[in-house]
Formats: C-alpha cells, sequence, structure tokens
C-alpha cells in the first residue's frame, strides 16, 4: 500500500499543519525527558517486549548556490547560533533557549490515524571546524560544519492505553559550505528515524497502513525543514552580509 492509499485507509485522516514546529516523533511516552543515549541524537526508552519493533524513516539532502563575499562568509554567519536557530525556527513563542548549544521547542500537534501528541524537543546546534570529528560525508578540508540533534524530548497527550513499550527517535542534520567549485554551494542532510513497538490497541492496522502514514509524517517534515533552509536561512544569510556592510562602511560626513 503506497503512502496516499494509506492515508485513505485511516478513518479520521492525519492533519499535517505546515509550520516547521509540526512533529517530529509520532508515537511515544508521556511524561519525563528523556535524554539521548551516548554516541548520537537518539533518545530512547525500551521495555522487555517480544514484539518487533516497527522502523520508520525519511532523509533529504539540499545543494544549492551559496552566495558568499570577500568580506563576510557564511562561516562567520553560523558562528552566530542564536541568529541561525531563529532563522530555521521563527516562532519565539514556542522555543526557548536553555544554553549556549541548546533551545526547547513546543511543537505543533500532530494528529496520527486518531491519536494526538504533542512534542517538546530539545534542539542542539553544534558547530564542527578543522576537519574535527566531522559527520561521515563531509571533506575533511570543509571549514565548518553545523549539526543539529535533538537530544532530549517529551511527549504529551497519550492515554496509558496508547503507550508504546518501546520507542526510539534520531534526528540528525548537517549543513556547511562547500568551496571545491568556482562558486560556493550550500550543501545538507536531514535524516529522521524512528521506532517503537505499537501498544494492543493499534495491533488491527496493517502494518503497510502505518508505514506509509508514518513515512508520509516524516516526509514532510524534512521536506518542510529543507524549505526553511533554502528560503529564510539564505535570506537571513544575505541580510547578516548587509549589515555586515553596514558596520564596515566608513562615515561620510
Amino acid at each position: 500500500m503506497g503512502a496516499e492509499a494509506a492515508l485513505a485507509f485511516a478513518s479520521s485522516p492525519p492533519q499535517f499543519p505546515r509550520s516547521i514546529y509540526s512533529g517530529v516523533v509520532v508515537l511515544g511516552y508521556k511524561g519525563k525527558y528523556h535524554h539521548a543515549v551516548m554516541g548520537g541524537s537518539k533518545s530512547h526508552i525500551s521495555v522487555k517486549n517480544e514484539m518487533k519493533p516497527s522502523t520508520f524513516s525519511a532523509r533529504i539532502a539540499t545543494d544549492i548556490p551559496l552566495n558568499e563575499s570577500l568580506e563576510v562568509s557564511f562561516d562567520q554567519y553560523l558562528t552566530h547560533r542564536s541568529r541561525v536557530f531563529k532563522a530555521i525556527f521563527p516562532d519565539k513563542r514556542r522555543s526557548k533557549r536553555l544554553n549556549e548549544e541548546e533551545w526547547r521547542i513546543h511543537m505543533l500537534p500532530i494528529n496520527f490515524l486518531f491519536l494526538t501528541v504533542w512534542p517538546v524537543v530539545d534542539m542542539r546546534l553544534r558547530y564542527k571546524t578543522q576537519g574535527k570529528d566531522y559527520p561521515a560525508g563531509v571533506p575533511v578540508d570543509t571549514t565548518m560544519v553545523l549539526e543539529l540533534n535533538v537530544t532530549r524530548w517529551e511527549l504529551q497527550g497519550l492515554d496509558n492505553n496508547f503507550q508504546p513499550s518501546h520507542f526510539t527517535l534520531a534526528v540528525q542534520g548537517i549543513l556547511y559550505p562547500d568551496r571545491s567549485r568556482v562558486r560556493s554551494r550550500l550543501k545538507g542532510d536531514l535524516e529522521m528515524k524512528m521506532s517503537c513497538v505499537l501498544p494492543p490497541v493499534l495491533s488491527l492496522v496493517p502494518q503497510d497502513a502505518l508505514q506509509g502514514v508514518a513515512e508520509l509524517v516524516l516526509k514532510r517534515l524534512v521536506e518542510n525543514m529543507k524549505h526553511k533552509v533554502n528560503g529564510s536561512l539564505l535570506n537571513d544569510f544575505a541580510e547578516f552580509k548587509r549589515e555586515s556592510g553596514r558596520r564596515h562602511t566608513p562615515s561620510t560626513q
């Protein structure tokens, strides 16, 4: 069953809010924050269960022209973490800065079949330089890489009967300037993975229907993120260049 047919299967079709905040996870636990395990941006809860988890994922890449200038590089822009975050997640009412690298984002509710959840995630923005600990696939001569990871999460609104016995969430994104050609380009990659053992009340829903709906949700999420990077982030970088130019322009009196 394809993604569109899966949507038709649901008795109450899922709604997909347009906001970038509308969904990183689909099903999960209600309660305390859950921390990422060591070695990656994966939040994990596990209870002994013989059922095999259902796994859903979506991945998308970006590769677009990057208009840098001799005076202002994209590297300089990336060091302004707060500004970069606001360009990607512009709704100030739904986000709060926790520390130098992390923000808490209250996302809009997600409707999945007949369930509704309210995700809250902690997003970390961290940049790396000089080829140290670069993600796989990034050239070591790249001057700077920005990483986006979900480090903690909380899902609100699920009744106990709908809590899965196992749930994992992994979100990882990268963004970096590529200057290997005559003109600079902005490259990036975003991947979301979700794994869960569905509660018994959902056992009658066909697996291919769940797969189609869940992966369509994740696909629209990463496409929305790509749109934010290709649009508002580059627009804000252009504004950053103009502001930097005005600061360095000598006064003529």
